[in-house]
């Protein structure tokens, strides 16, 4: 069984080993210049905060008004989530990243220190893409002005009369179809051929071109009225047809004349609905290229979630348009052909092969769960932060002397003792500072100074217990026993409410507070050990020594 003697040697090595690691830690650079070499493992830098280094500061506003209400927190959170992975793509060191809410109001502020270019820094963020897949509405709400009614109505009649002149023409005999058709249709998928749409099957054309295409025309015949479609005026000539059933196919020629709508002149405010189906449901982005064209286009492949939630969007909008929203705009609008229940969809946009690439790129990044933007943007110098550190650093220097000497001429040697309990104090909070690592800002620097003078309470109230014990005429070590076994519940419950109240803090607050609060509490948990265990130690040993037997040393008269 080990002695006591023993215990308290082993006690006093392993505080020795503690100081002396903490100091290599802490003053790395100190070392480097008077010759000893260090470890890499000890010479670790502080991790300095946006306002001790630099930097930029940003508050985004989430738009979350096309989401119901029990689904907006996890979106925002899947905003901070995908700011963060950008942000680290581009090798920023800890960015802190926070969601709030006031009211109905999200907002994501974004810290990022050492990112003095604050250009750079919403870069990184706002390119950043938001996908989303829409289905045409079929009642938008447009309202045009008298002016733009009638230049609707004009441009339209306009269209039929010169459709209605190309009729004539080409039923002339002897009339050549497909030169007219090059020369004057307005379809550019066809014009150049002639207005040759080749052999295809049903379902590909709208239901108005492809009831003369298929039914009312014989081959060779052409249609002797204008059919009206969607698009506008077409004259359609049969060329040919082949197989029966489901198998049948018809090659038509036609000549179309645009007409032009109300979403030509003024948007529908609902024009495209939302459909569910986000980059959030995205499970790769590829580059791949068409085997037709041979040009870029970028794959999309869906999880789970999204591939059911395609499935039912292209079953329902069969014969239909969806689009590819990307950052709000429309960059490809294809029509659903069939349902697609892969989960695989193709975004088609004459990209280059670099930008389908950084599409591809970015969307693997994250795309945003909802549209953001920026309200607030704010760089703080780096000459700003090297004096706020200078600054705290001779407060901090200020608070640990105007301690000790308060501790010394009130408690004399116990005062003493608890000075350099504190000294010890310092330097493995720094030590654990870097070591954790926690980033220093000001609020927890200030943090850190505050613990400082609360780092001497437990002393205190030590020191006042022995003060009693010794006025009591007990023998001097019983009395410094008496004294820190009687104050601990003291001390053990001040320290806990305080950590309780840092517990709170670091939970629901924000970054500012926040650092303060950590620093606070890590101070606290040090000084529990530092006050109770280093102090009694040192006090102990020099209390046996015969010149330190002495009760004025103590603050107590004989």
């Amino acid at each position: 069984m080990v002695s006591q003697k023993n215990k308290n040697r082993l006690i006093a090595l392993a505080i020795l080993i503690m100081a002396v690691t903490a100091i290599f830690l802490d003053f790395p650079g100190t070392f480097k210049k008077i010759g000893i070499p260090l470890p890499g493992f000890l010479d670790v830098p502080f991790r300095l905060g946006l306002d001790l280094q630099g930097g930029t500061h940003l508050i985004y506003q989430a738009d979350v008004s096309n989401l119901p209400e029990s689904e907006r927190a996890s979106a925002v959170e899947g905003v901070r989530d995908v700011i963060e992975r950008r942000v680290n793509a581009f090798g920023v060191a800890e960015p802190s990243i926070q969601t709030t809410k006031a009211g109905d109001t999200w907002r994501v502020i974004v810290d990022l220190a050492g990112v003095t270019d604050v250009n750079q820094a919403i870069s990184m963020i706002g390119e950043t893409p938001l996908l989303e897949f829409k289905e045409a509405n079929p009642n938008p709400t447009i309202t045009l002005t008298p002016e733009q009614q009638q230049q609707l109505d004009t441009f339209n009649q306009e269209a039929k009369t010169k459709a209605e002149g190309l009729l004539a023409k080409v039923l002339e005999p002897g009339a050549d179809f497909a030169e007219i058709a090059k020369t004057n249709s307005e379809d550019p998928g066809s014009a150049s051929n002639g207005g040759d749409l080749g052999f295809v099957p049903r379902g590909l054309f709208v239901p108005e071109f492809e009831s003369v295409c298929f039914d009312k025309l014989k081959v060779g015949e052409t249609s002797k009225e204008l059919v009206k479609s969607p698009f506008g005026y077409h004259i359609i000539r049969k060329e040919g047809e082949n197989g029966a059933g489901e198998d049948y196919t018809a090659n038509c020629r036609h000549i179309m004349i645009t007409t032009r709508t109300e979403k030509d002149f003024a948007a529908g405010d609902d024009e495209w609905l939302y459909t569910g189906l986000t980059g959030t449901q995205l499970k790769r982005a590829s580059v791949e290229f068409d085997p037709n064209t041979q040009i870029p286009q970028v794959l999309l492949e869906f999880n789970d979630e999204g591939k059911n939630l395609f499935a039912e969007i292209t079953k329902k909008n069969i014969g239909k348009p969806v689009a590819i929203f990307l950052d709000g705009e429309a960059i490809s609008v294809p029509t659903v052909q069939n349902a697609i229940t892969d989960g695989r969809a193709v975004i088609s946009g004459n990209f280059k092969i670099n930008e389908a690439k950084l599409l591809a790129q970015r969307l693997n990044a994250g795309a945003l769960p909802v549209p953001i933007q920026l309200i607030s943007q704010q760089t703080i110098g780096a000459s700003l932060g090297n004096q706020s550190v200078q600054k705290s650093l001779n407060a901090g220097i200020i608070g640990l002397i105007a301690v000790a000497l308060f501790m010394i001429v009130y408690y004399r040697l116990p005062g003493i003792t608890a000075v350099l309990s504190l000294l010890f104090y310092a330097v493995i909070i720094l030590a654990v500072f870097k070591l954790v690592p926690v980033t220093l800002t000001l609020s927890g620097i200030a943090g850190f100074i505050l613990s400082l003078g609360m780092a001497v309470d437990a002393n205190i109230l030590t020191f006042e217990r022995l003060r009693e014990e010794l006025k009591d005429k007990k023998i001097l070590p019983i009395a410094i026993d008496e004294g820190f076994k009687r104050s601990w519940p003291s001390i053990f419950d001040g320290n806990t409410s305080t950590l309780i109240t840092c517990f709170i803090l670091i939970a629901f607050t924000t970054s500012v507070v926040k650092g303060f609060a950590i620093t606070l509490a890590i101070g606290i948990a040090i000084n529990l050990f530092s006050a109770t265990v280093v102090t009694k130690l040192i006090l102990k040993s020099v209390a046996r020594l015969k010149p330190f037997g002495s009760l004025w040393l103590y603050g107590v008269k004989k």
